[in-house]
């Protein structure tokens, strides 16, 4: 429907925190309570959207520009946008929002995994490369990472189980209007709440 109201899920964090494990978890949810959803994963945006572009400060910039620009059109018509992007940049993810913000909500998720933790999981076997300096410009450990100033939410996830409930939770309460305790699910429609089954 035309009215429906789009917005968009920012993901940040470093490589292995466990922003494209949430973001599915997520998406999953949301896509079981019918949303129309897309997804804009910086590994997959890389390949298709991005190819050619290096890890240079550029750019990584001209990358996160990207994805915001396609975010801030997904959004525009209708659609819950989940990003998942290390977007180390405080700058260009600032960006992102202005860009998203014309036309939706923007909401930062700061996945706040530790280097260390994120080094010991490893999945891919890059940390181990960048500590051995095979990867250049590898971020947190030979580029920087600057941490959001004021995310919208801030995920911890040493020690804990998956934390995609609470992001449903949030964004569906401040967005939609969803009530977990009776899981009735408000939705703007013509600037009219309405009940969606």
């Amino acid at each position: 429907m035309a009215d429906e109201k789009g917005f968009t899920l920012w993901f940040t964090g470093l490589s292995g925190a466990g922003k494209t494990t949430i973001s599915g978890l997520l998406e999953t949810q949301l896509r079981e309570r019918g949303s129309k959803l897309e997804i804009l994963d910086g590994d997959i945006v890389r390949e298709n959207l991005s190819k050619g572009l290096g890890f240079s400060k550029e750019d990584r910039d001209t990358n996160i520009a990207r994805i915001g620009w396609v975010a801030s059109r997904l959004a525009r018509a209708g659609a819950v946008v989940i990003v998942s992007a290390i977007s180390p940049y405080e700058e260009m993810r600032r960006h992102a929002r202005g860009l998203v913000e014309q036309h939706a909500p923007f909401i930062e998720v700061f996945v706040a995994t530790p280097l260390e933790e994120c080094a010991r999981r490893d999945p891919k076997g890059l940390y181990a490369a960048a500590f051995a300096g095979e990867i250049e410009e590898f971020t947190g450990v030979s580029a920087p990472y600057e941490e959001p100033l004021e995310p919208e939410l801030r995920l911890e996830t040493m020690g804990r189980t998956p934390v995609s409930q609470g992001v449903l939770n949030y964004t569906a309460a401040d967005h939609f209007g969803y009530t977990p305790e009776t899981g009735v699910l408000l939705k703007i429609v013509g600037g009219e709440w309405q009940v969606v089954q």
